[in-house]
């Protein structure tokens, strides 16, 4: 079933189907439904053209998809403009809100590069006789 641009599994319960909207929640889910008046443990397939006219109008209420990901986009450049300290956070790809780096953060920080001293090997790998010697001033 697609409802507003989002496909939704016709054997989904309408409590869950509506997580699948961006920003839509089990909370909001639930909320939405209420407001919609529909049941919330029957089926997406069942739902009838006048539930789903009372679902989209009770969805236009909510900020979803393109709508709150523009939202969200223009926030952080806006932190990122005035150079907040989270908006540098977000520039320089570290956690945004206080978490440690230390440890973790190795979904921001991404794979991890080893920093320090280099080995006998890789000090002989960087002065191989392949590249060309440094030229001394005196």
């Amino acid at each position: 079933m697609r409802i507003v641009g989002v496909n939704i599994p016709d054997n989904e319960r309408v409590a869950i189907g509506l997580t699948r909207f961006y920003g839509i929640g089990r909370t909001r889910a639930i909320a939405l439904a209420q407001k919609a008046n529909l049941d919330l443990n029957t089926r997406m397939k069942t739902l009838s053209r006048d539930d789903l006219s009372r679902l989209v109008k009770a969805l236009e209420d909510f900020k979803t998809e393109g709508e709150l990901k523009r939202e969200i986009r223009e926030a952080i450049k806006r932190l990122k403009a005035i150079k907040s300290y989270r908006g540098l956070r977000h520039m320089i790809g570290l956690p945004v809100r206080g978490q440690r780096t230390k440890s973790n953060a190795r979904t921001r920080k991404g794979k991890r590069k080893t920093v320090g001293s280099l080995t006998k090997e890789a000090w002989s790998k960087l002065a191989s006789p392949s590249s060309p010697p440094a030229k001394e001033e005196n």
